[in-house]
């Protein structure tokens, strides 16, 4: 049996409508942070069970809340979710992290190191410079976790 885990950073409070309708066919999502409102963290809670973490632009008191960086586990898979990759504090090969999931950038990259998965799903909020409208979408079944970027344009 297959778990679907929705992939989405840097909405700086735009949820689009593409977007959203992919979210809806998850089991989980995990937001990496620049989140822009608590309105759309909760429109996401009411689409599935969510993950998120703080982006530099979640500020004021309704993002206090909300970690800079959490360890999700997800279907048997451990995620570790942080808005900038710079800032990676943990060895994620020593804490058995299967996956990175970080924002920031507003560029899709998904690559493996030393066997860990590294996804930043780009930015699915407002258009920034001449950079992609972009999300994932994340599969763990029993032969491992496959991710996929998606355009939403």
């Amino acid at each position: 049996m297959s778990f679907i885990v929705g992939v989405i950073s840097d909405t700086h409070g735009l949820l689009r409508a593409e977007a959203a309708h992919i979210l809806e066919k998850c089991n989980a999502i995990i937001h990496a942070g620049d989140i822009g409102s608590m309105e759309l963290l909760s429109s996401l809670k009411a689409i599935a069970p969510t993950f998120a973490v703080r982006g530099n632009v979640d500020t004021g008191p309704w993002a206090k809340e909300i970690p800079i960086s959490e360890i999700a586990e997800i279907a048997g898979g451990h995620f570790y979710i942080i808005h900038n990759l710079d800032f990676l504090d943990i060895d994620p090969v020593s804490a058995a992290i299967n996956a990175v999931i970080s924002g920031h950038t507003h560029m899709p990259e998904l690559f493996k190191k030393k066997d860990v998965l590294y996804l930043n799903p780009g930015s699915a909020g407002p258009r920034r410079f001449t950079r992609p409208v972009s999300m994932a979408r994340i599969t763990v079944d029993d032969s491992g976790i496959h991710p996929e970027l998606i355009n939403l344009e």
